[in-house]
């Protein structure tokens, strides 16, 4: 191989493709937008703002992006956040009532909801596998038994339980500055960025997706896999209702209605295919801030929310025909 084509192959290796940065040029702009015409936009508390508000969002998001890349699909999300919201809280209440210490109950309380949040991400993922019920079916049914199973738990009503301290996982700010919530959404990226991209796991999500009798024969347990990817989605919306519960102070069986639609919406703004086999946690993870940034502006610019419903239509519809369009060039 001579000197001359080592270097062309190179330089075609790092050359920049403006097509795969679009979603981050239209974030930059409406950025730029937003600055010079929202009220309040460009400051560092609605910075802030924005990421504490994407948190509970993008924490199930980045989820939902693996299920996603695997051909399946969880409805079941937004009301998992508040079943186990109900469950801390009422877990919290009749504990302490039975006199055992707050700390504990409180440990016990967040694992029970993290432990039954895998456990049915890992019944759904092998009904799915199992009986060959697709994966829109058994997330129905349970989305179902999550809103019925909180209005049980609470009799319909708020349970207030959780001590002051409990908050903090909602409300706090670390040096007075920087949400929580949001530093959990950070950590939660990084972690599920570096197993999409370094780790087997990741490598077998999407050979799940883009074919699963191949990746069958090549080896890979995709009855494994698919509950795997489900129980971390039911952690991960385990970890959205809890902090949810601590922004309302309460075990609330009405909040996280329609939510799994706004997580589906950041995946597919972020380029996440519906079909299986492609998608990226940054993409996400740039979906998620995108709808955030957007919802916010318009707030600030005082537009009325049945018109951010339907930008949410435009956001959605546009995304997908640009995405169709590039693979339409590829091809």
């Amino acid at each position: 191989m001579t000197t001359q084509s080592v270097t062309l192959k190179t330089s075609s290796q790092f050359k920049f493709h403006p097509s795969k940065y679009i979603l981050e040029g239209i974030l930059l702009l409406l950025f730029a937008v937003l600055s010079f015409t929202a009220p309040g936009f460009f400051s560092w508390p609605n910075f802030f703002n924005i990421i504490r508000n994407a948190a509970t969002n993008g924490i199930i998001a980045f989820g939902m992006t693996f299920v996603m890349i695997a051909g399946e699909i969880d409805l079941s999300v937004g009301n998992a956040t508040a079943f186990y919201g109900c469950l801390a809280a009422v877990l919290v209440r009749d504990l302490v009532a039975a006199h055992f210490p707050m700390l504990g109950v409180v440990i016990f309380a967040v694992a029970m909801c993290l432990i039954v949040g895998m456990l049915a991400g890992f019944f759904m993922g092998w009904v799915r596998s199992r009986f060959s019920v697709p994966s829109f079916i058994s997330a129905l049914a349970l989305m179902f038994a999550y809103r019925g199973g909180a209005h049980l738990l609470t009799d319909s009503f708020p349970v207030i339980s959780f001590p002051n301290w409990f908050y903090f996982l909602g409300s706090g700010y670390v040096f007075n500055v920087i949400p929580f919530q949001s530093i959990i959404f950070v950590i939660v990226f990084a972690l599920m960025w570096f197993v999409s991209k370094y780790t087997t796991f990741g490598r077998a999500v999407y050979a799940v997706g883009g074919n699963a009798e191949s990746a069958r024969l090549s080896g890979i347990n995709v009855t494994k896999m698919r509950m795997g990817i489900m129980a971390l989605t039911g952690i991960f919306s385990a970890i959205s209702g809890l902090i949810i519960a601590a922004q309302v102070q309460s075990g609330n069986p009405t909040v996280g209605a329609g939510e799994e639609l706004n997580v589906i919406a950041a995946c597919v703004i972020g380029g996440v295919s519906m079909m299986g086999g492609k998608g990226r946690m940054w993409s996400t993870f740039v979906g998620v801030m995108f709808l955030r940034l957007l919802l916010n502006g318009m707030t600030l610019l005082n537009i009325n929310e049945y018109w951010q419903y339907v930008a949410k239509a435009v956001l959605i519809l546009g995304a997908v025909l640009i995405y169709q369009a590039q693979e339409t060039k590829k091809a």
